[in-house]
């Protein structure tokens, strides 16, 4: 009587813990650094809309431009952020007057500028 035990032996499971670990530990960064780009992308974006808001209000207002802070909770001249994007526009007397504007975001370090016409992340 010969008894056929099928399973895996310790050395096998042991391997695959290990391998199972290597991926972890490549596609976690790679994923972190996913989201990042995501915030960054949704703080371009805000930039580009205040832009729309900003000139709008120009062409309203003989030219001139509105400061101050805006966020989901409080918009600012109807202007309404992304989630957990704070946008910040400054405008900077003239002539001609102009504005630039900041945008973070609570969940990234990078911060993005529009004091050129260009946005700029850093």
């Amino acid at each position: 009587m010969s008894s056929n035990k099928k399973g895996f032996t310790l050395i096998e499971l042991l391997i695959v813990v290990v391998i199972i670990g290597i991926l972890a530990a490549i596609a976690i960064p790679k994923f972190a650094n996913t989201k990042d780009k995501a915030y960054v992308a949704a703080m371009e974006s805000d930039l580009r809309n205040l832009a729309t808001y900003e000139e709008q209000y120009a062409a309203d207002n003989n030219g001139a431009y509105f400061p101050g802070t805006a966020t989901m909770a409080a918009p600012l001249q109807g202007f309404t952020p992304s989630q957990n994007v704070t946008v910040t526009a400054v405008v900077n007397a003239g002539p001609p007057q102009s504005w630039t504007a900041t945008a973070v975001h609570s969940q990234s370090a990078k911060t993005c500028n529009n004091s050129t016409g260009a946005i700029v992340c850093s």
